[in-house]
Formats: structure tokens, sequence, C-alpha cells
């Protein structure tokens, strides 16, 4: 019933509702942007019952009330002269410590292992899919021939290359064949093409053939969401992204032999979620990126044309179906050789000469001869393509000025999916426009579906650079196509005239060509009405858990803040420290930290030294230090802000909450649990008074009270807490955020070390996997997860699993952490741990000495990790029969431990049975049993 009542009409006149699926998800608590105030509005117009002390019409106060709500944001892009909306400066919650997991001796300390609440997601799946999604998925059969493949260009002289391709892709190597080959190379060397041809070879050998446009991890999903509406039309409405990006995995999860291309990625790591977790069917990527990729991921790197295949398709591009005569042939030999045998400049050369059968060859030679000087690109392809725009656009200015125009407009979006209705100006015939385009076709300048264009990224850079005056001197304030671009997309971005919102589907089409728009945008330009329209699409990206993908819209409204208010506003402060924050949602430390540090000089300059935004920029500083290490510089920075919150904010507001939760996790991490623990059990009863007892913040000092309690050794009260924890970031968030991982992660490894191993590997397996498709495979949080697996693997002896599974992650570690950093201290202990296991004591002892080492360095001679360090080199030694050795070093472990964690601790008791051993295998019964038996 509440599903049929939500039917409204979308701006095509369709019929649109929530699915009875989506109602089911929000009924239960997990609400989801603009589904949520559709079920609010349905709920309030179906409800006819009087409500008690109030009159009826409340519900139309109500319904206005959603309305305005959800359309504030977007509204704001469209009230020439306001103000745009500015964020608060976020606090990061830790959502507990990064504590270690080391598997070294039985019984060994294994500290609990929390993640950070900011993430980078890669496949936002707010809404967890149904049972009976997935069984649809499962059950849903393919009709044969299912693709979305444009007509592709000639594709002349690659013939070795695509039966390298097919052999890749098909023949067996050691039992199992290849799935992912990517295909590398300079832009406009025919990589695009190339993959377009293999899969019209072979396109029999493949039910479902799929292109999907790689760019971003934005655009692999919204590819996703059309190969779902393709297969189970109408199944999904138009705002459930997620839902219809969760169902075409589990579909390719469960079928097999299909073909997915992904054309253009920039970042090995987009691809990781889905190459690592498909494995039925074949992966085919086209990338400039030559390194980054997976070590068994096969590539073939692309060059340019041959001479004689260069020749052959320029001949066949100028003349079809003719012979050219000798004299022809060197003509066009010469021009091949003229434009680097590239076969983008190829194309385009040829087709500005079957356009103009009146210019010869030579001609065209000595056009672009004179263009020659022109040009100071960065690569000849670049260069190359940019003489021979210079020859057509020259040829369409005169021609069809609407093509130009046209064409410099599409240089400033997204290079694919674009509307033609996004390139037709306000109150221009659409007519027109789709002629223009028609005419670029014909000039080979894009590609033309009959509603959406594609412009090669190559032609886009040529464009976008190549605007010089023409003395050459200066660069226009607003280059050519730049303002129009702008336009467009704010007029696109206006709700209907009958809607107070936008449309979820528009607003998703047009996100990449806003990001576009910010990432491209030249130096000194500004457009107030499209920056406020940036700030906006990074707070609605950021309330859907997505911060990292805001940096490039926040550097535009960064840069344009400065620009306009200036360096030190208040505006300028605020936008800057959420684009700090987004750069450590990232994980790119090295870029938040300084800016962290340089927003905070100024607030406190500017605002005072306890203005509630200087005091919040202090506190994301601090959490940053904790989150690299440094402990020396987090902690007095914590407290400082802690103190002066509960000065001027007060004992239990929001904020004085979060600084008294972050600096708890800083004592926990560096051991200090008699500090930790009161702090943290006093932050969950306010929060839960202040806040409720599912508010997202509750949840998070749940979740780091039970680490705490595990620190300590107390399972019995860690479990309950973690299970609890676990079951209502689910229900609030959904089964794959960031929270809800973190939260999955402690728990396995809880059940871990309570010995539930039955438990713990296959929640750790789901967590991993999950963690590599919303993270990626080199994210912080994935390399948790995966350091966790590996010492479940190696609890149960599974040690062929658990060593590749651990050197991977320390290599990785070590690559994105930094040597030091505590994570891959962890890392190296483990990896340590594991060839003591196994045996390799000449491997095992010099990690573990160097480990020891830097763990007093980094973290101090009595921190809990260090102990650990110390305890396992003991045993190591104890192990190769070095006693001599052993026997101090245990000594001295035990002694810290009954000083950091005191008598009754579980480590504290294991060192003290393992110094036994060790004097009792130094012949020294006394020793032992002195120690055995004393308080």
């Amino acid at each position: 019933m509440i599903a049929n009542a939500s039917r409204t009409k979308d701006t095509e006149g369709e019929d649109e509702k929530l699915s009875t699926s989506t109602v089911r998800r929000l009924l239960t608590g997990e609400l989801s942007e603009r589904r949520a105030f559709r079920l609010a509005w349905t709920l309030a117009e179906m409800d006819t019952r009087r409500v008690t002390g109030k009159p009826s019409d409340d519900w139309n106060a109500f319904d206005r009330d959603m309305r305005v709500l959800h359309a504030a944001a977007l509204a704001a892009v469209n009230r020439p002269g306001e103000e745009a909306p500015h964020a608060a400066p976020q606090s990061p919650l830790p959502a507990g410590r990064k504590g270690d997991v080391d598997a070294g001796c039985p019984n060994g300390h294994r500290a609990p292992e929390a993640m950070s609440a900011s993430h980078e997601g890669h496949i936002p799946t707010k809404d967890k899919p149904t049972a009976e999604a997935g069984d649809a998925a499962e059950k849903t059969t393919a009709a044969r021939r299912i693709t979305n493949l444009r007509s592709a260009g000639h594709c002349i002289g690659r013939s070795e290359e695509l039966l390298w391709l097919r052999r890749a892709l098909t023949d067996d190597r050691n039992g199992a064949a290849t799935t992912t080959v990517i295909v590398t190379g300079l832009g406009g060397v025919g990589k695009s093409t190339l993959a377009s041809e293999y899969a019209r070879l072979h396109r029999d050998a493949y039910p479902v053939v799929w292109w999907v446009n790689a760019e971003s991890p934005a655009e692999i999903e919204t590819s996703l969401t059309q190969l779902t509406s393709r297969l189970v039309p109408g199944r999904f409405n138009a705002e459930e992204r997620s839902a219809r990006v969760d169902w075409a995995v589990q579909w390719l999860e469960s079928h097999s032999d299909w073909l997915l291309i992904y054309d253009n990625v920039n970042d090995p790591r987009h691809l990781f979620p889905y190459t690592e977790a498909l494995d039925r069917g074949h992966h085919l990527a086209t990338s400039r990126r030559t390194t980054g990729w997976a070590d068994n991921t096969l590539t073939l790197p692309l060059d340019v044309l041959r001479p004689d295949d260069a020749t052959k398709l320029l001949n066949n591009l100028v003349c079809p179906g003719t012979t050219p005569s000798p004299g022809q042939e060197a003509d066009v030999r010469a021009l091949t050789a003229d434009l680097g045998n590239l076969p983008l400049a190829l194309r385009q050369a040829g087709a500005y000469l079957a356009q103009n059968r009146g210019i010869t060859i030579q001609a065209y030679r000595r056009r672009l001869e004179s263009k020659l000087d022109k040009k100071a690109l960065a690569t000849r392809a670049e260069r190359t393509i940019a003489r021979i725009w210079d020859v057509t656009l020259d040829a369409l200015q005169d021609i069809e000025p609407l093509a130009v125009e046209v064409l410099r407009t599409a240089a400033w979006l997204a290079p694919d999916d674009i509307p033609h209705a996004l390139l037709t100006s306000t109150g221009a015939d659409p007519h027109d426009t789709a002629e223009a385009i028609g005419t670029l076709a014909a000039y080979s300048m894009l590609t033309d579906t009959g509603t959406h264009v594609s412009v090669h990224r190559l032609v886009q850079t040529v464009l976008r650079t190549s605007h010089a005056t023409p003395s050459g001197t200066q660069p226009r304030p607003c280059p050519p196509g730049r303002l129009r671009a702008e336009q467009a997309v704010l007029h696109q971005l206006t709700p209907p005239p009958d809607q107070d919102y936008l449309p979820a589907a528009l607003l998703d089409a047009l996100s990449p060509h806003l990001v576009a728009l910010a990432a491209t945008t030249p130096p000194g330009h500004s457009n107030g009405a499209l920056g406020k329209a940036y700030h906006v699409a990074a707070c609605l990206l950021s309330l859907q858990g997505h911060d990292a993908r805001t940096v490039p819209l926040l550097e535009a409204s960064v840069a344009q803040c400065e620009q306009n208010l200036g360096h030190t506003h208040p505006d300028t402060l605020t936008l800057r420290n959420n684009l700090a924050s987004a750069y450590q949602a990232a994980g790119d430390l090295t870029r938040a930290i300084p800016l962290f540090e340089t927003t905070l000089a100024q607030c406190e300059e500017i605002l005072g030294d306890t203005h509630p935004d200087t005091l919040g920029s202090r506190n994301n500083l601090a959490c940053a230090y904790q989150e690299v290490g440094d402990l020396t510089k987090a902690i007095p920075l914590l407290e400082a802000t802690l103190a002066q919150r509960e000065q001027v904010l007060g004992e239990t507001h929001p904020d004085t909450l979060t600084s008294r939760n972050n600096l708890a996790c800083a004592y926990q991490e560096v051991g200090d649990l008699t500090k930790a623990i009161p702090l943290l059990e006093a932050t969950l009863a306010q929060r839960e008074q202040v806040l409720g007892d599912t508010h997202p913040d509750t949840l998070g000092s749940r979740n780091n009270l039970a680490c705490a309690y595990w620190g300590a050794g107390d399972l019995t009260r860690a479990v309950p807490l973690l299970e609890t924890t676990l079951l209502q970031q689910e229900e609030l968030h959904g089964d794959a955020h960031p929270l809800t991982l973190g939260s999955r992660n402690n728990l396995a490894c809880a059940y871990q070390e309570a010995g539930d191993l039955g438990k713990a590997i296959p929640l750790l397996e789901t967590t991993l996997a999950q963690c590599e498709q919303v993270f990626g495979d080199t994210h912080p949080d994935t390399l948790t997860s995966r350091d966790s697996l590996a010492c479940a693997y190696q609890e149960v002896g599974d040690l062929t699993k658990a060593i590749p599974l651990l050197e991977a992650t320390l290599a990785q570690r070590e690559q994105v952490l930094g040597e030091t950093h505590p994570d891959t201290l962890t890392s190296r202990n483990n990896v340590a741990c594991a060839y003591q296991e196994v045996g390799d004591l000449t491997k095992a002892i010099p990690l573990l000495e160097a480990t020891l080492t830097q763990r007093a360095q980094v973290l101090g001679e009595t921190h809990p990790d260090t102990l650990t360090s110390r305890y396992n080199l003991a045993c190591a030694h104890h192990k190769a029969g070095d006693l001599n050795t052993a026997i101090p070093l245990l000594e001295t472990t035990l002694a810290q431990c009954k000083q950091v964690l005191g008598d009754t601790h579980p480590d504290t008791l294991e060192s003290c049975t393992r110094l036994a051993d060790a004097y009792l295998a130094a012949q020294c019964p006394k020793k032992a049993l002195t120690l055995l038996l004393s308080p």
C-alpha cells in the first residue's frame, strides 16, 4: 500500500514510485537520502487520523517542511546574491584504536584492530540488498547479444594484438584462465578502438558485452546501473542507484561468460573491487597508466601504428574503395609521418580531407606546417592533435560556427555521455545543435549516439589548453566554451517548475560534468553560482559517506573562496578545513596535515584561541596526527581541546563529547587503559543521555569502549558490546557502510581472540571482500582487514594462506603508510611471527629485532605493542636455543607488563609462564618455581 501510494510522475511524465523492498528498508530504519523524504511524504498523505492535541492539517505543514528541507541545498545555487551554505568544521570520530594484531606464540598479545570513520567509497551500498533481490539476480538470465557497444572506427594493423588478447583471456595457466587484461598506451594510440574490435570479433562468445566508462568510481557505478536497467527494465526506480549497482554486481557474480570493457581507467585501484571479486567472466581495460596494476594482471602496451598500416588507414579514410596512385601513396605516407602514425590524428586528418575533397594532401600538409610553431603543449601527441584541430577549426568556423561553439563547450565537460541538451544553449533550437553535432562527428571530432556525445580526452586537453590570445602572450580570463559549459550545467541543475527538488537520476547524470568543471578551473577564473553548486554537491556526497570523492569540488570551492573573500575569511577557513578532511578520508595525509596546520594557525589568528571553529580545527589536526601514529603531538592537542571545549561549550555539548572520546582513544593507543576506560565509559553514558541510544556517535563510543575492554583482556564485556554495536550499525547505516565494516572487523577479531575461529574467519573473509569493494585494494582499512584475516588463517595453522597475505599487506603498508607507521610495524611483526611459526628463524629474528627497535623509538619502551615485540623476540631466541638472550628479554617484558598492564592481565600471566619455561630450560628450577608461586 505504501509503495503504491508513493507513486508520482517524473520529469518525463512516467510513473515513479518507491519499490516494496525500498519501503521495507526505510521502515526498518535504513534511511537513505531522498527516498526517506518520499516515505515521510507518503505516510503523511496516507494518515487520515486526527492527531491528539494538534489540528488535522499539521500533516500538510509537515509535508511542506519535508519538501523545503530536501530542496534547501540545491536551491542555494539558484538564488543570485545569496551566500552559499558552509558546513561547520568537521570533527572526525575515530571508530577506535588501530591496535596490534600479533600472531607470535600461543596466547600472544592481540589488541583490537579498529577502523577510522572517514573513508573513500568506490561502491556506495547504503541499502542492504535483500535476499529477494539477490535471488532475482541469480535467476535472471540474459538474452543473447546484450550489449551497449557503439559502432567502432577503423581498426587496421592490429591483428597480432587482437590474437594476443584472445589467447591471454582464454588460455589456461596453471589450471586457471586469466580474467583481466589491461591495454596501456598514450592518448590517441587506439586503445579503445582495439578493445571495441576485440568485442566485435568475439561477440558470439559472450552473452553480455558491456562498455564501462571507468574514468572514476562514480562513472563505473553509472555504467553498472545501466546494465541493471537493461537486464531488468523497470525493476528499480531511478533514484535507487546503490540498489542497481548491487544488483548488477550480484548478477555478474552468479553468471559466467560475460565481457566487461573498462575504458580509460585513471587509477588501477578503481578496478580492484570488480576484477578481484568477479571472476566468472572477462575484464578488458584500457588505460594510460602502465604501473600500479596487480602483480598477476597481464598488460598489453600499445604503440602507434606501423607505417604501412598507418598509410592503409589514411587511404581508407580519404579514398575509400579506391587504389591510390604512386604519387598519392607517397603523399599519404608523408602525411602519416607528419602525424607520427598516431591513429587519432590519422582519423581526424582523414575526416577533414574526406569532407573537403578540393584540398589536396600536399595543401593540407602545408596548412599543418603553418600551425607548427604556435603550440607548446606537453606531449608530441598533443601538439599533433592541436595542429590538426587548428586546421579543422578554421574550416568549421567558416561553414558552421555553432559546431565550433558546441565542441569548445564539450571540452570542459566529462568526456563521456554528454547529453545533447547540455550542449544546447537556453532558447536555442535543439535541431540546430543536432546538426552541429552531426558535422563534428563527420570530422571525427566527437562520437554521437543520437542523444549523447563523447569526446576523446586528448582532444579535450588540446581544446582546453589552446586558448591563447592572438598575440600569444596572456591566457583569456574565460577560455572559449568554458562559460557556455558552466551556464549549461547550472541551467540543468534548476529543478523543474512543478518540483521542489532535482530528480535523483538527473543529479546523478550531472555529477561527472560538475566534477569535470571543478577539476579544470582555469587560473583566476571565478563563477559564484557554480562555486555554490560545487559546495552543495560536495555536501551531498559527504552526507552519502563519499568524502574522498569531494576533493576536486572542494579544491575548486577553496580556490574561489580565496579569490573572492581572501585567504583568511571564516568561510575560506571552513572550506579549507573540509578539504583537509577530504584529503584525510582519501588516505592522503601528506596533503591533509599541512593544510590542517595552516588552517588552525589562521583560525587562532582570525577567530581567537577558543572560538568553536578553532577548537574544531585543533581537534581535526590532533586526529590526523594520531592517524599517522604521532601520539606525542596528538595527545597534548587533544587534552587542550577537551579542556577548552568543556569551558566554552559545556560538559555535555556534542563537540565536547567528541573531544572526550578522541582523547580516550589516544590514551588507549599508547596503552594507558587506566585513563582510557573510565573516560570512554563516561562518554558513552553521556552520549546515550544527550544523543540517544542509536546515534552514530553513541555507536562509536560503544565500539571504542568494547575495544578498550578487549585491550584490557576483558572479553566477557567486550564481545557482547561489539555484537550489539554491529547490529545497530547495520540497522542504521546498511551492510557495507565504513562504520559497519569497522564494527564487523572488530567483532571478528574479538571472536578470534576468544578462540572461536569458526565464527571469526567467515566474518573476516566477508569483511575483507567488502572493504576491497568499498575502499579499494590499498586503503588503510582494507589493509587492516587483510592483516586480520591473515592472522586468523595463521591461528588455525593455514600458513600457506597466511604468509602470502601477510607479506602483501606489509609491502602495501610500507608503500601507503610509510616504514615506521604503527600499522606497518604491526605487519612487520606479524610477518616475522609467521616465519617463526614455520621454523624460518633466519628470517624471523632480524625482522623482530628491527620491529622492536622501531616500536621503542616510535611508541616508547613501555607501550603495549613494544612489549609484544620484546616478548615475541624473546620467544624466537628461546626457540633458537639462545637462552642467554631470551631470558633477559623475558624478565624485562614481565616487569614492564606488571607495571603497565597489571599483575593479572592475560599478557602479564603469559609472560610469567614463558619466563618460567625459559628458567626450566636453563636448568634453574628454583627460579621457575619461585616465579610461578609468587603472588
